[in-house]
């Protein structure tokens, strides 16, 4: 099956923490952490319609200007999702700089906050350019489920670790996938083409059969096109089937309580992109730092069951021989560190 997300570790598996979820065919990306981004283009953080922060440590947090300086032209609506004290940070990252010249223009961004903290209880605020991002009034409310967004082609949840301050771990999820047979499309005389996003949007919505669609696609150098019907769509060219789920662990101390959650939330997913901060040898200092040995992370991603692992994250002290940390992850997925004995989550 085609993966519903294209994922792109910003700074590889060695450098600042950032991961562009690309949401495949939705025409919107989710960007979870704000390290150095840099080497995004503007065309890709213009697709960025949430911003995930697991925390507000320097390498997570240091490029969010980056973002600002691209969409603050635009008219849009980014929702930033941190924890607690997030609302404070960015509102203060904002008024930092001069807004004199916020009327002239013509269109706004506005930054949609919300806080996840431990308790339940969630704070949400807008910051807009056209209040020359003076926040609003903000709502608090305690939540019943750990999603922090529901629509109909992406779930995203949130759970609460501990890193000596609250980090946050994500999960973003395709409820269900809508699978295009490209075969069975040819047998009906039609091409691919942008108007297969609107077909799924329907599909997922729930629209009738009698739905009519304009299909457009590009043969050589003509454009074709021909109006369809939904329930002939659903019937030979696209199925719905189960979606796809990604999970991101950052910045987290080895506790029982930890594990219980990233388990919990990464229970069977399809990939799992965790932290494998130190070597198993260093893990005194794992410890003292309050981040995942390379074994743990794999252990955690053997335990959750999950189909792929992206470690990251690795400290910059194995500059030069970050493959080790890559093979203790490895083996302890795999189940092939046996020379390597894992203690007990404190």
């Amino acid at each position: 099956m085609r993966s519903a997300f294209d994922l792109q570790l910003v700074n590889g598996p060695t450098g600042d923490p950032a991961l562009f979820a690309d949401v495949i065919g939705a025409g919107r990306a989710v960007l979870i952490d704000l390290g150095n981004l840099s080497s995004l283009s503007a065309r890709k953080l213009l697709r960025v319609s949430d911003v995930l922060l697991s925390h507000a440590h320097l390498d997570h947090f240091a490029d969010f200007e980056r973002l600002l300086r691209v969409v603050l032209g635009r008219e849009r609506v980014i929702r930033l999702t941190g924890p607690k004290g997030t609302l404070a940070r960015v509102a203060a990252r904002l008024a930092s700089y001069e807004w004199n010249l916020a009327e002239s223009f013509r269109e706004a961004v506005t930054f949609e906050v919300l806080e996840v903290h431990e308790d339940g209880t969630r704070r949400r605020a807008r910051l807009a350019l056209k209040e020359r991002f003076a926040p609003q009034e903000v709502e608090e409310f305690v939540a019943t489920s750990d999603v922090v967004r529901a629509e109909p082609r992406l779930v995203i949840r949130a759970a609460v670790l501990d890193h000596g301050v609250p980090c946050l771990a994500f999960a973003l999820e395709e409820p269900v996938h809508v699978q295009v047979f490209r075969n069975a499309l040819e047998a009906m005389g039609l091409g691919t083409g942008p108007w297969l996003r609107r077909a799924k949007e329907l599909l997922l919505e729930g629209a009738p059969d009698d739905t009519p669609l304009t299909a457009q696609w590009r043969d050589g150098t003509r454009i074709l096109e021909r109006t369809v019907f939904l329930g002939a769509l659903r019937e030979q060219a696209l199925r719905l089937i189960p979606g796809q789920r990604v999970v991101y662990v950052t910045d987290c101390a080895w506790t029982k309580r930890n594990v219980e959650k990233i388990l919990e939330l990464a229970q069977d997913a399809d990939t799992l992109v965790i932290e494998a901060a130190f070597s198993h040898a260093d893990r005194a200092q794992a410890r003292a730092r309050r981040h995942l040995t390379a074994v743990e992370a794999g252990t955690i991603a053997r335990l959750a069951g999950v189909r792929r692992m992206i470690p990251f994250h690795f400290s910059p002290r194995y500059e030069g021989r970050f493959e080790v940390l890559e093979a203790e992850a490895r083996a302890a997925f795999e189940g092939t560190d046996g020379s390597l004995a894992l203690p007990e989550p404190l």
